[in-house]
């Protein structure tokens, strides 16, 4: 039937698993002269199919099958007129033959090349080699160098070699390409320093990180005014925090975590704008000095709800790319990718800053994870942490807090992750909410605080000490338990109490079963008592 189609232009037959049974292989040769565009994106096939081998072809989409193997000369016939390629997820070991002359866009992300493949695909001597705009080749098993004909590649605008085996400096021509958006090199080998050499206002996505890269932040970096996204985490960078990067307008994601940055945060960070960064990790450094409240009245994003921002993926031509970026959130390391347009966060953990936590992070709403730990943090905790209704986990451990857990942190409804361990906290645990659902974890080696899940009773000053269980230890054991719950029933009925206790032996349900049933019978007996005494009015 097909094979009548003789002006065929678009053939599309994408996400069909099936459709590999009816491809017969190499014995059918069919002429399309029309065709343009053939994408057989995931059909399950094991081979090039050739009934389409046209010489007239521009966009070959063969992507999430599973091909084995490379391209040999033969199967790269007919592809000659080729501007895009994508084989990305399939099984491909080598390309033994360049796919086409005339290539803008490549993709042969997660695969399994192996070797100095670059010496191949970027070719001096392949013609028309600078009109390639995009080259994804993440996901492989790459090894060597970046060779230098890379430099040729003067159309280039998104390069993305990430998570391979890559070693050696990075070129110092890449940071001269002028029409360069997304440069991603993260999760390889590379050695030296970042070259000091940007000079393109178009690039918004830099990621450097998981390398051995050391110096200095680039300076030249200033002239990226339309850099969004920074990852240069996981490296041997040993510099002061870059001021100037205060002064990137688009700049919404900051990421310079496990480096060697040392020193405070210069007071101009605090008077610059950073007015869009929403994601800033600077984790696992020797930062010192107080915090400026005036560096979180400026993160102006993070005051303002999603719907608001503005982020863009790497493009080209029609399609997007997702750009993955790590965070560590709800004591897990998360890799992100469509969520990173919507994600808030601040991590200032393992470093060594000191002081008084400004009253202003309340400000920031929008913030859905905030990490403090293993700092050295004095004085009480803000007050104003109530007004982060988005922030789902939550790290102040490790510090030297002091002072009562504010109540007004029971409105956070949203929290899931909650760590105050380590500190000088005192006083009661508030109740209502999500702090019904942590663990003792969340509060262990404060001295000073009591209440539940902590078996550490509280004392109650206005109205006297309340009557002490006859056994208080043993946490794990029903009966000392039983006799708790025996004296909740003390004020207001020893049947009740009682009640309680035979529920927890002999069901054996759980504390807070019985916490559940003891807050419900307590509400409805002041309702009736209120009833009762406005009857007597």
């Amino acid at each position: 039937m097909l094979s009548k189609l003789t002006s065929l232009e678009v053939f599309d037959v994408s996400n069909n698993s099936l459709l590999s049974l009816s491809i017969s292989g190499n014995d059918v040769n069919y002429s399309f002269p029309q065709l343009r565009s053939v994408n057989f994106s995931g059909c399950s096939i094991r081979q090039f199919p050739n009934f389409f081998q046209t010489s007239n072809l521009e966009e070959l989409d063969l992507s999430n099958n599973m091909i084995s193997g490379g391209i040999s000369k033969w199967e790269a016939e007919g592809w000659e007129g080729l501007l895009s390629l994508d084989l990305s997820h399939n099984f491909l070991i080598a390309l033994d033959q360049f796919p086409g002359n005339n290539l803008d866009y490549l993709n042969l992300h997660s695969n399994l090349l192996q070797g100095p493949i670059l010496s191949t695909c970027l070719n001096p001597q392949i013609p028309n080699l600078k009109e390639l705009e995009v080259i994804i080749i993440s996901k492989n098993k790459l090894t060597g160098n970046i060779p230098s004909s890379i430099c040729n590649l003067s159309s280039i605008d998104v390069l993305d070699l990430s998570e391979n085996n890559l070693s050696g400096t990075i070129p110092d021509c890449l940071g001269n390409f002028s029409h360069l958006t997304f440069l991603d090199l993260q999760m390889n080998n590379f050695i030296g320093k970042i070259p000091d050499s940007f000079v393109s206002n178009h690039l918004n996505h830099l990621l450097l990180n998981d390398n051995q890269l050391e110096g200095l932040v680039p300076p030249s970096l200033v002239n990226s005014t339309s850099l969004e996204l920074l990852n240069l985490g996981n490296n041997k960078l040993k510099d002061r925090f870059p001021h100037w990067l205060a002064s990137l307008p688009s700049l919404q994601i900051l990421i310079l975590r496990f480096n060697r940055f040392y020193g405070s945060l210069p007071h101009s960070v605090a008077s610059s704008n950073f007015s869009a960064l929403r994601i800033i990790d600077i984790s696992g450094n020797e930062f010192t000095g107080t915090l400026s409240t005036k560096l979180f009245r400026n993160l102006r994003a993070m005051k303002d709800k999603p719907n608001e921002w503005s982020y863009s993926t790497a493009t080209y031509g029609s399609g997007s790319y997702e750009v993955p970026v790590n965070v560590t959130t709800k004591r897990l390391e998360l890799e992100l990718t469509k969520a990173v347009a919507f994600f808030v966060s601040i991590d200032l953990s393992n470093n060594q800053f000191y002081g008084k936590i400004p009253e202003d992070i309340g400000q920031l709403i929008s913030l859905q994870m905030l990490n403090f730990s293993h700092n050295n943090f004095t004085g009480p905790i803000p007050a104003s942490f109530g007004n982060l209704v988005a922030l789902e986990s939550l790290d102040l451990s490790s510090n030297k807090l002091g002072g009562s857990i504010p109540s007004e942190m029971t409105n956070l409804s949203f929290l899931e992750v909650l760590n105050l361990s380590e500190n000088n906290l005192v006083g009661p645990i508030p109740h209502g909410n999500q702090f019904y659902t942590f663990d003792n974890d969340s509060y262990s080696n404060n001295l000073g605080l009591c209440g539940l899940p902590l078996s550490k009773q509280c004392i109650n000053h206005e109205g006297g000490e309340p009557p002490s269980p006859l056994v208080v230890e043993h946490d794990g054991s029903k009966i000392p338990f039983f006799w708790q719950v025996v004296m909740m029933g003390y004020g207001s009925g020893v049947v009740i109490g009682l009640s309680l206790g035979y529920i927890v032996v002999t069901t054996g349900r759980p504390w807070w079963f019985v916490r559940m049933v003891e807050r419900d019978w307590q509400y409805n007996f002041t309702r009736w008592v209120r009833r009762k005494r406005g009857r007597r009015n």
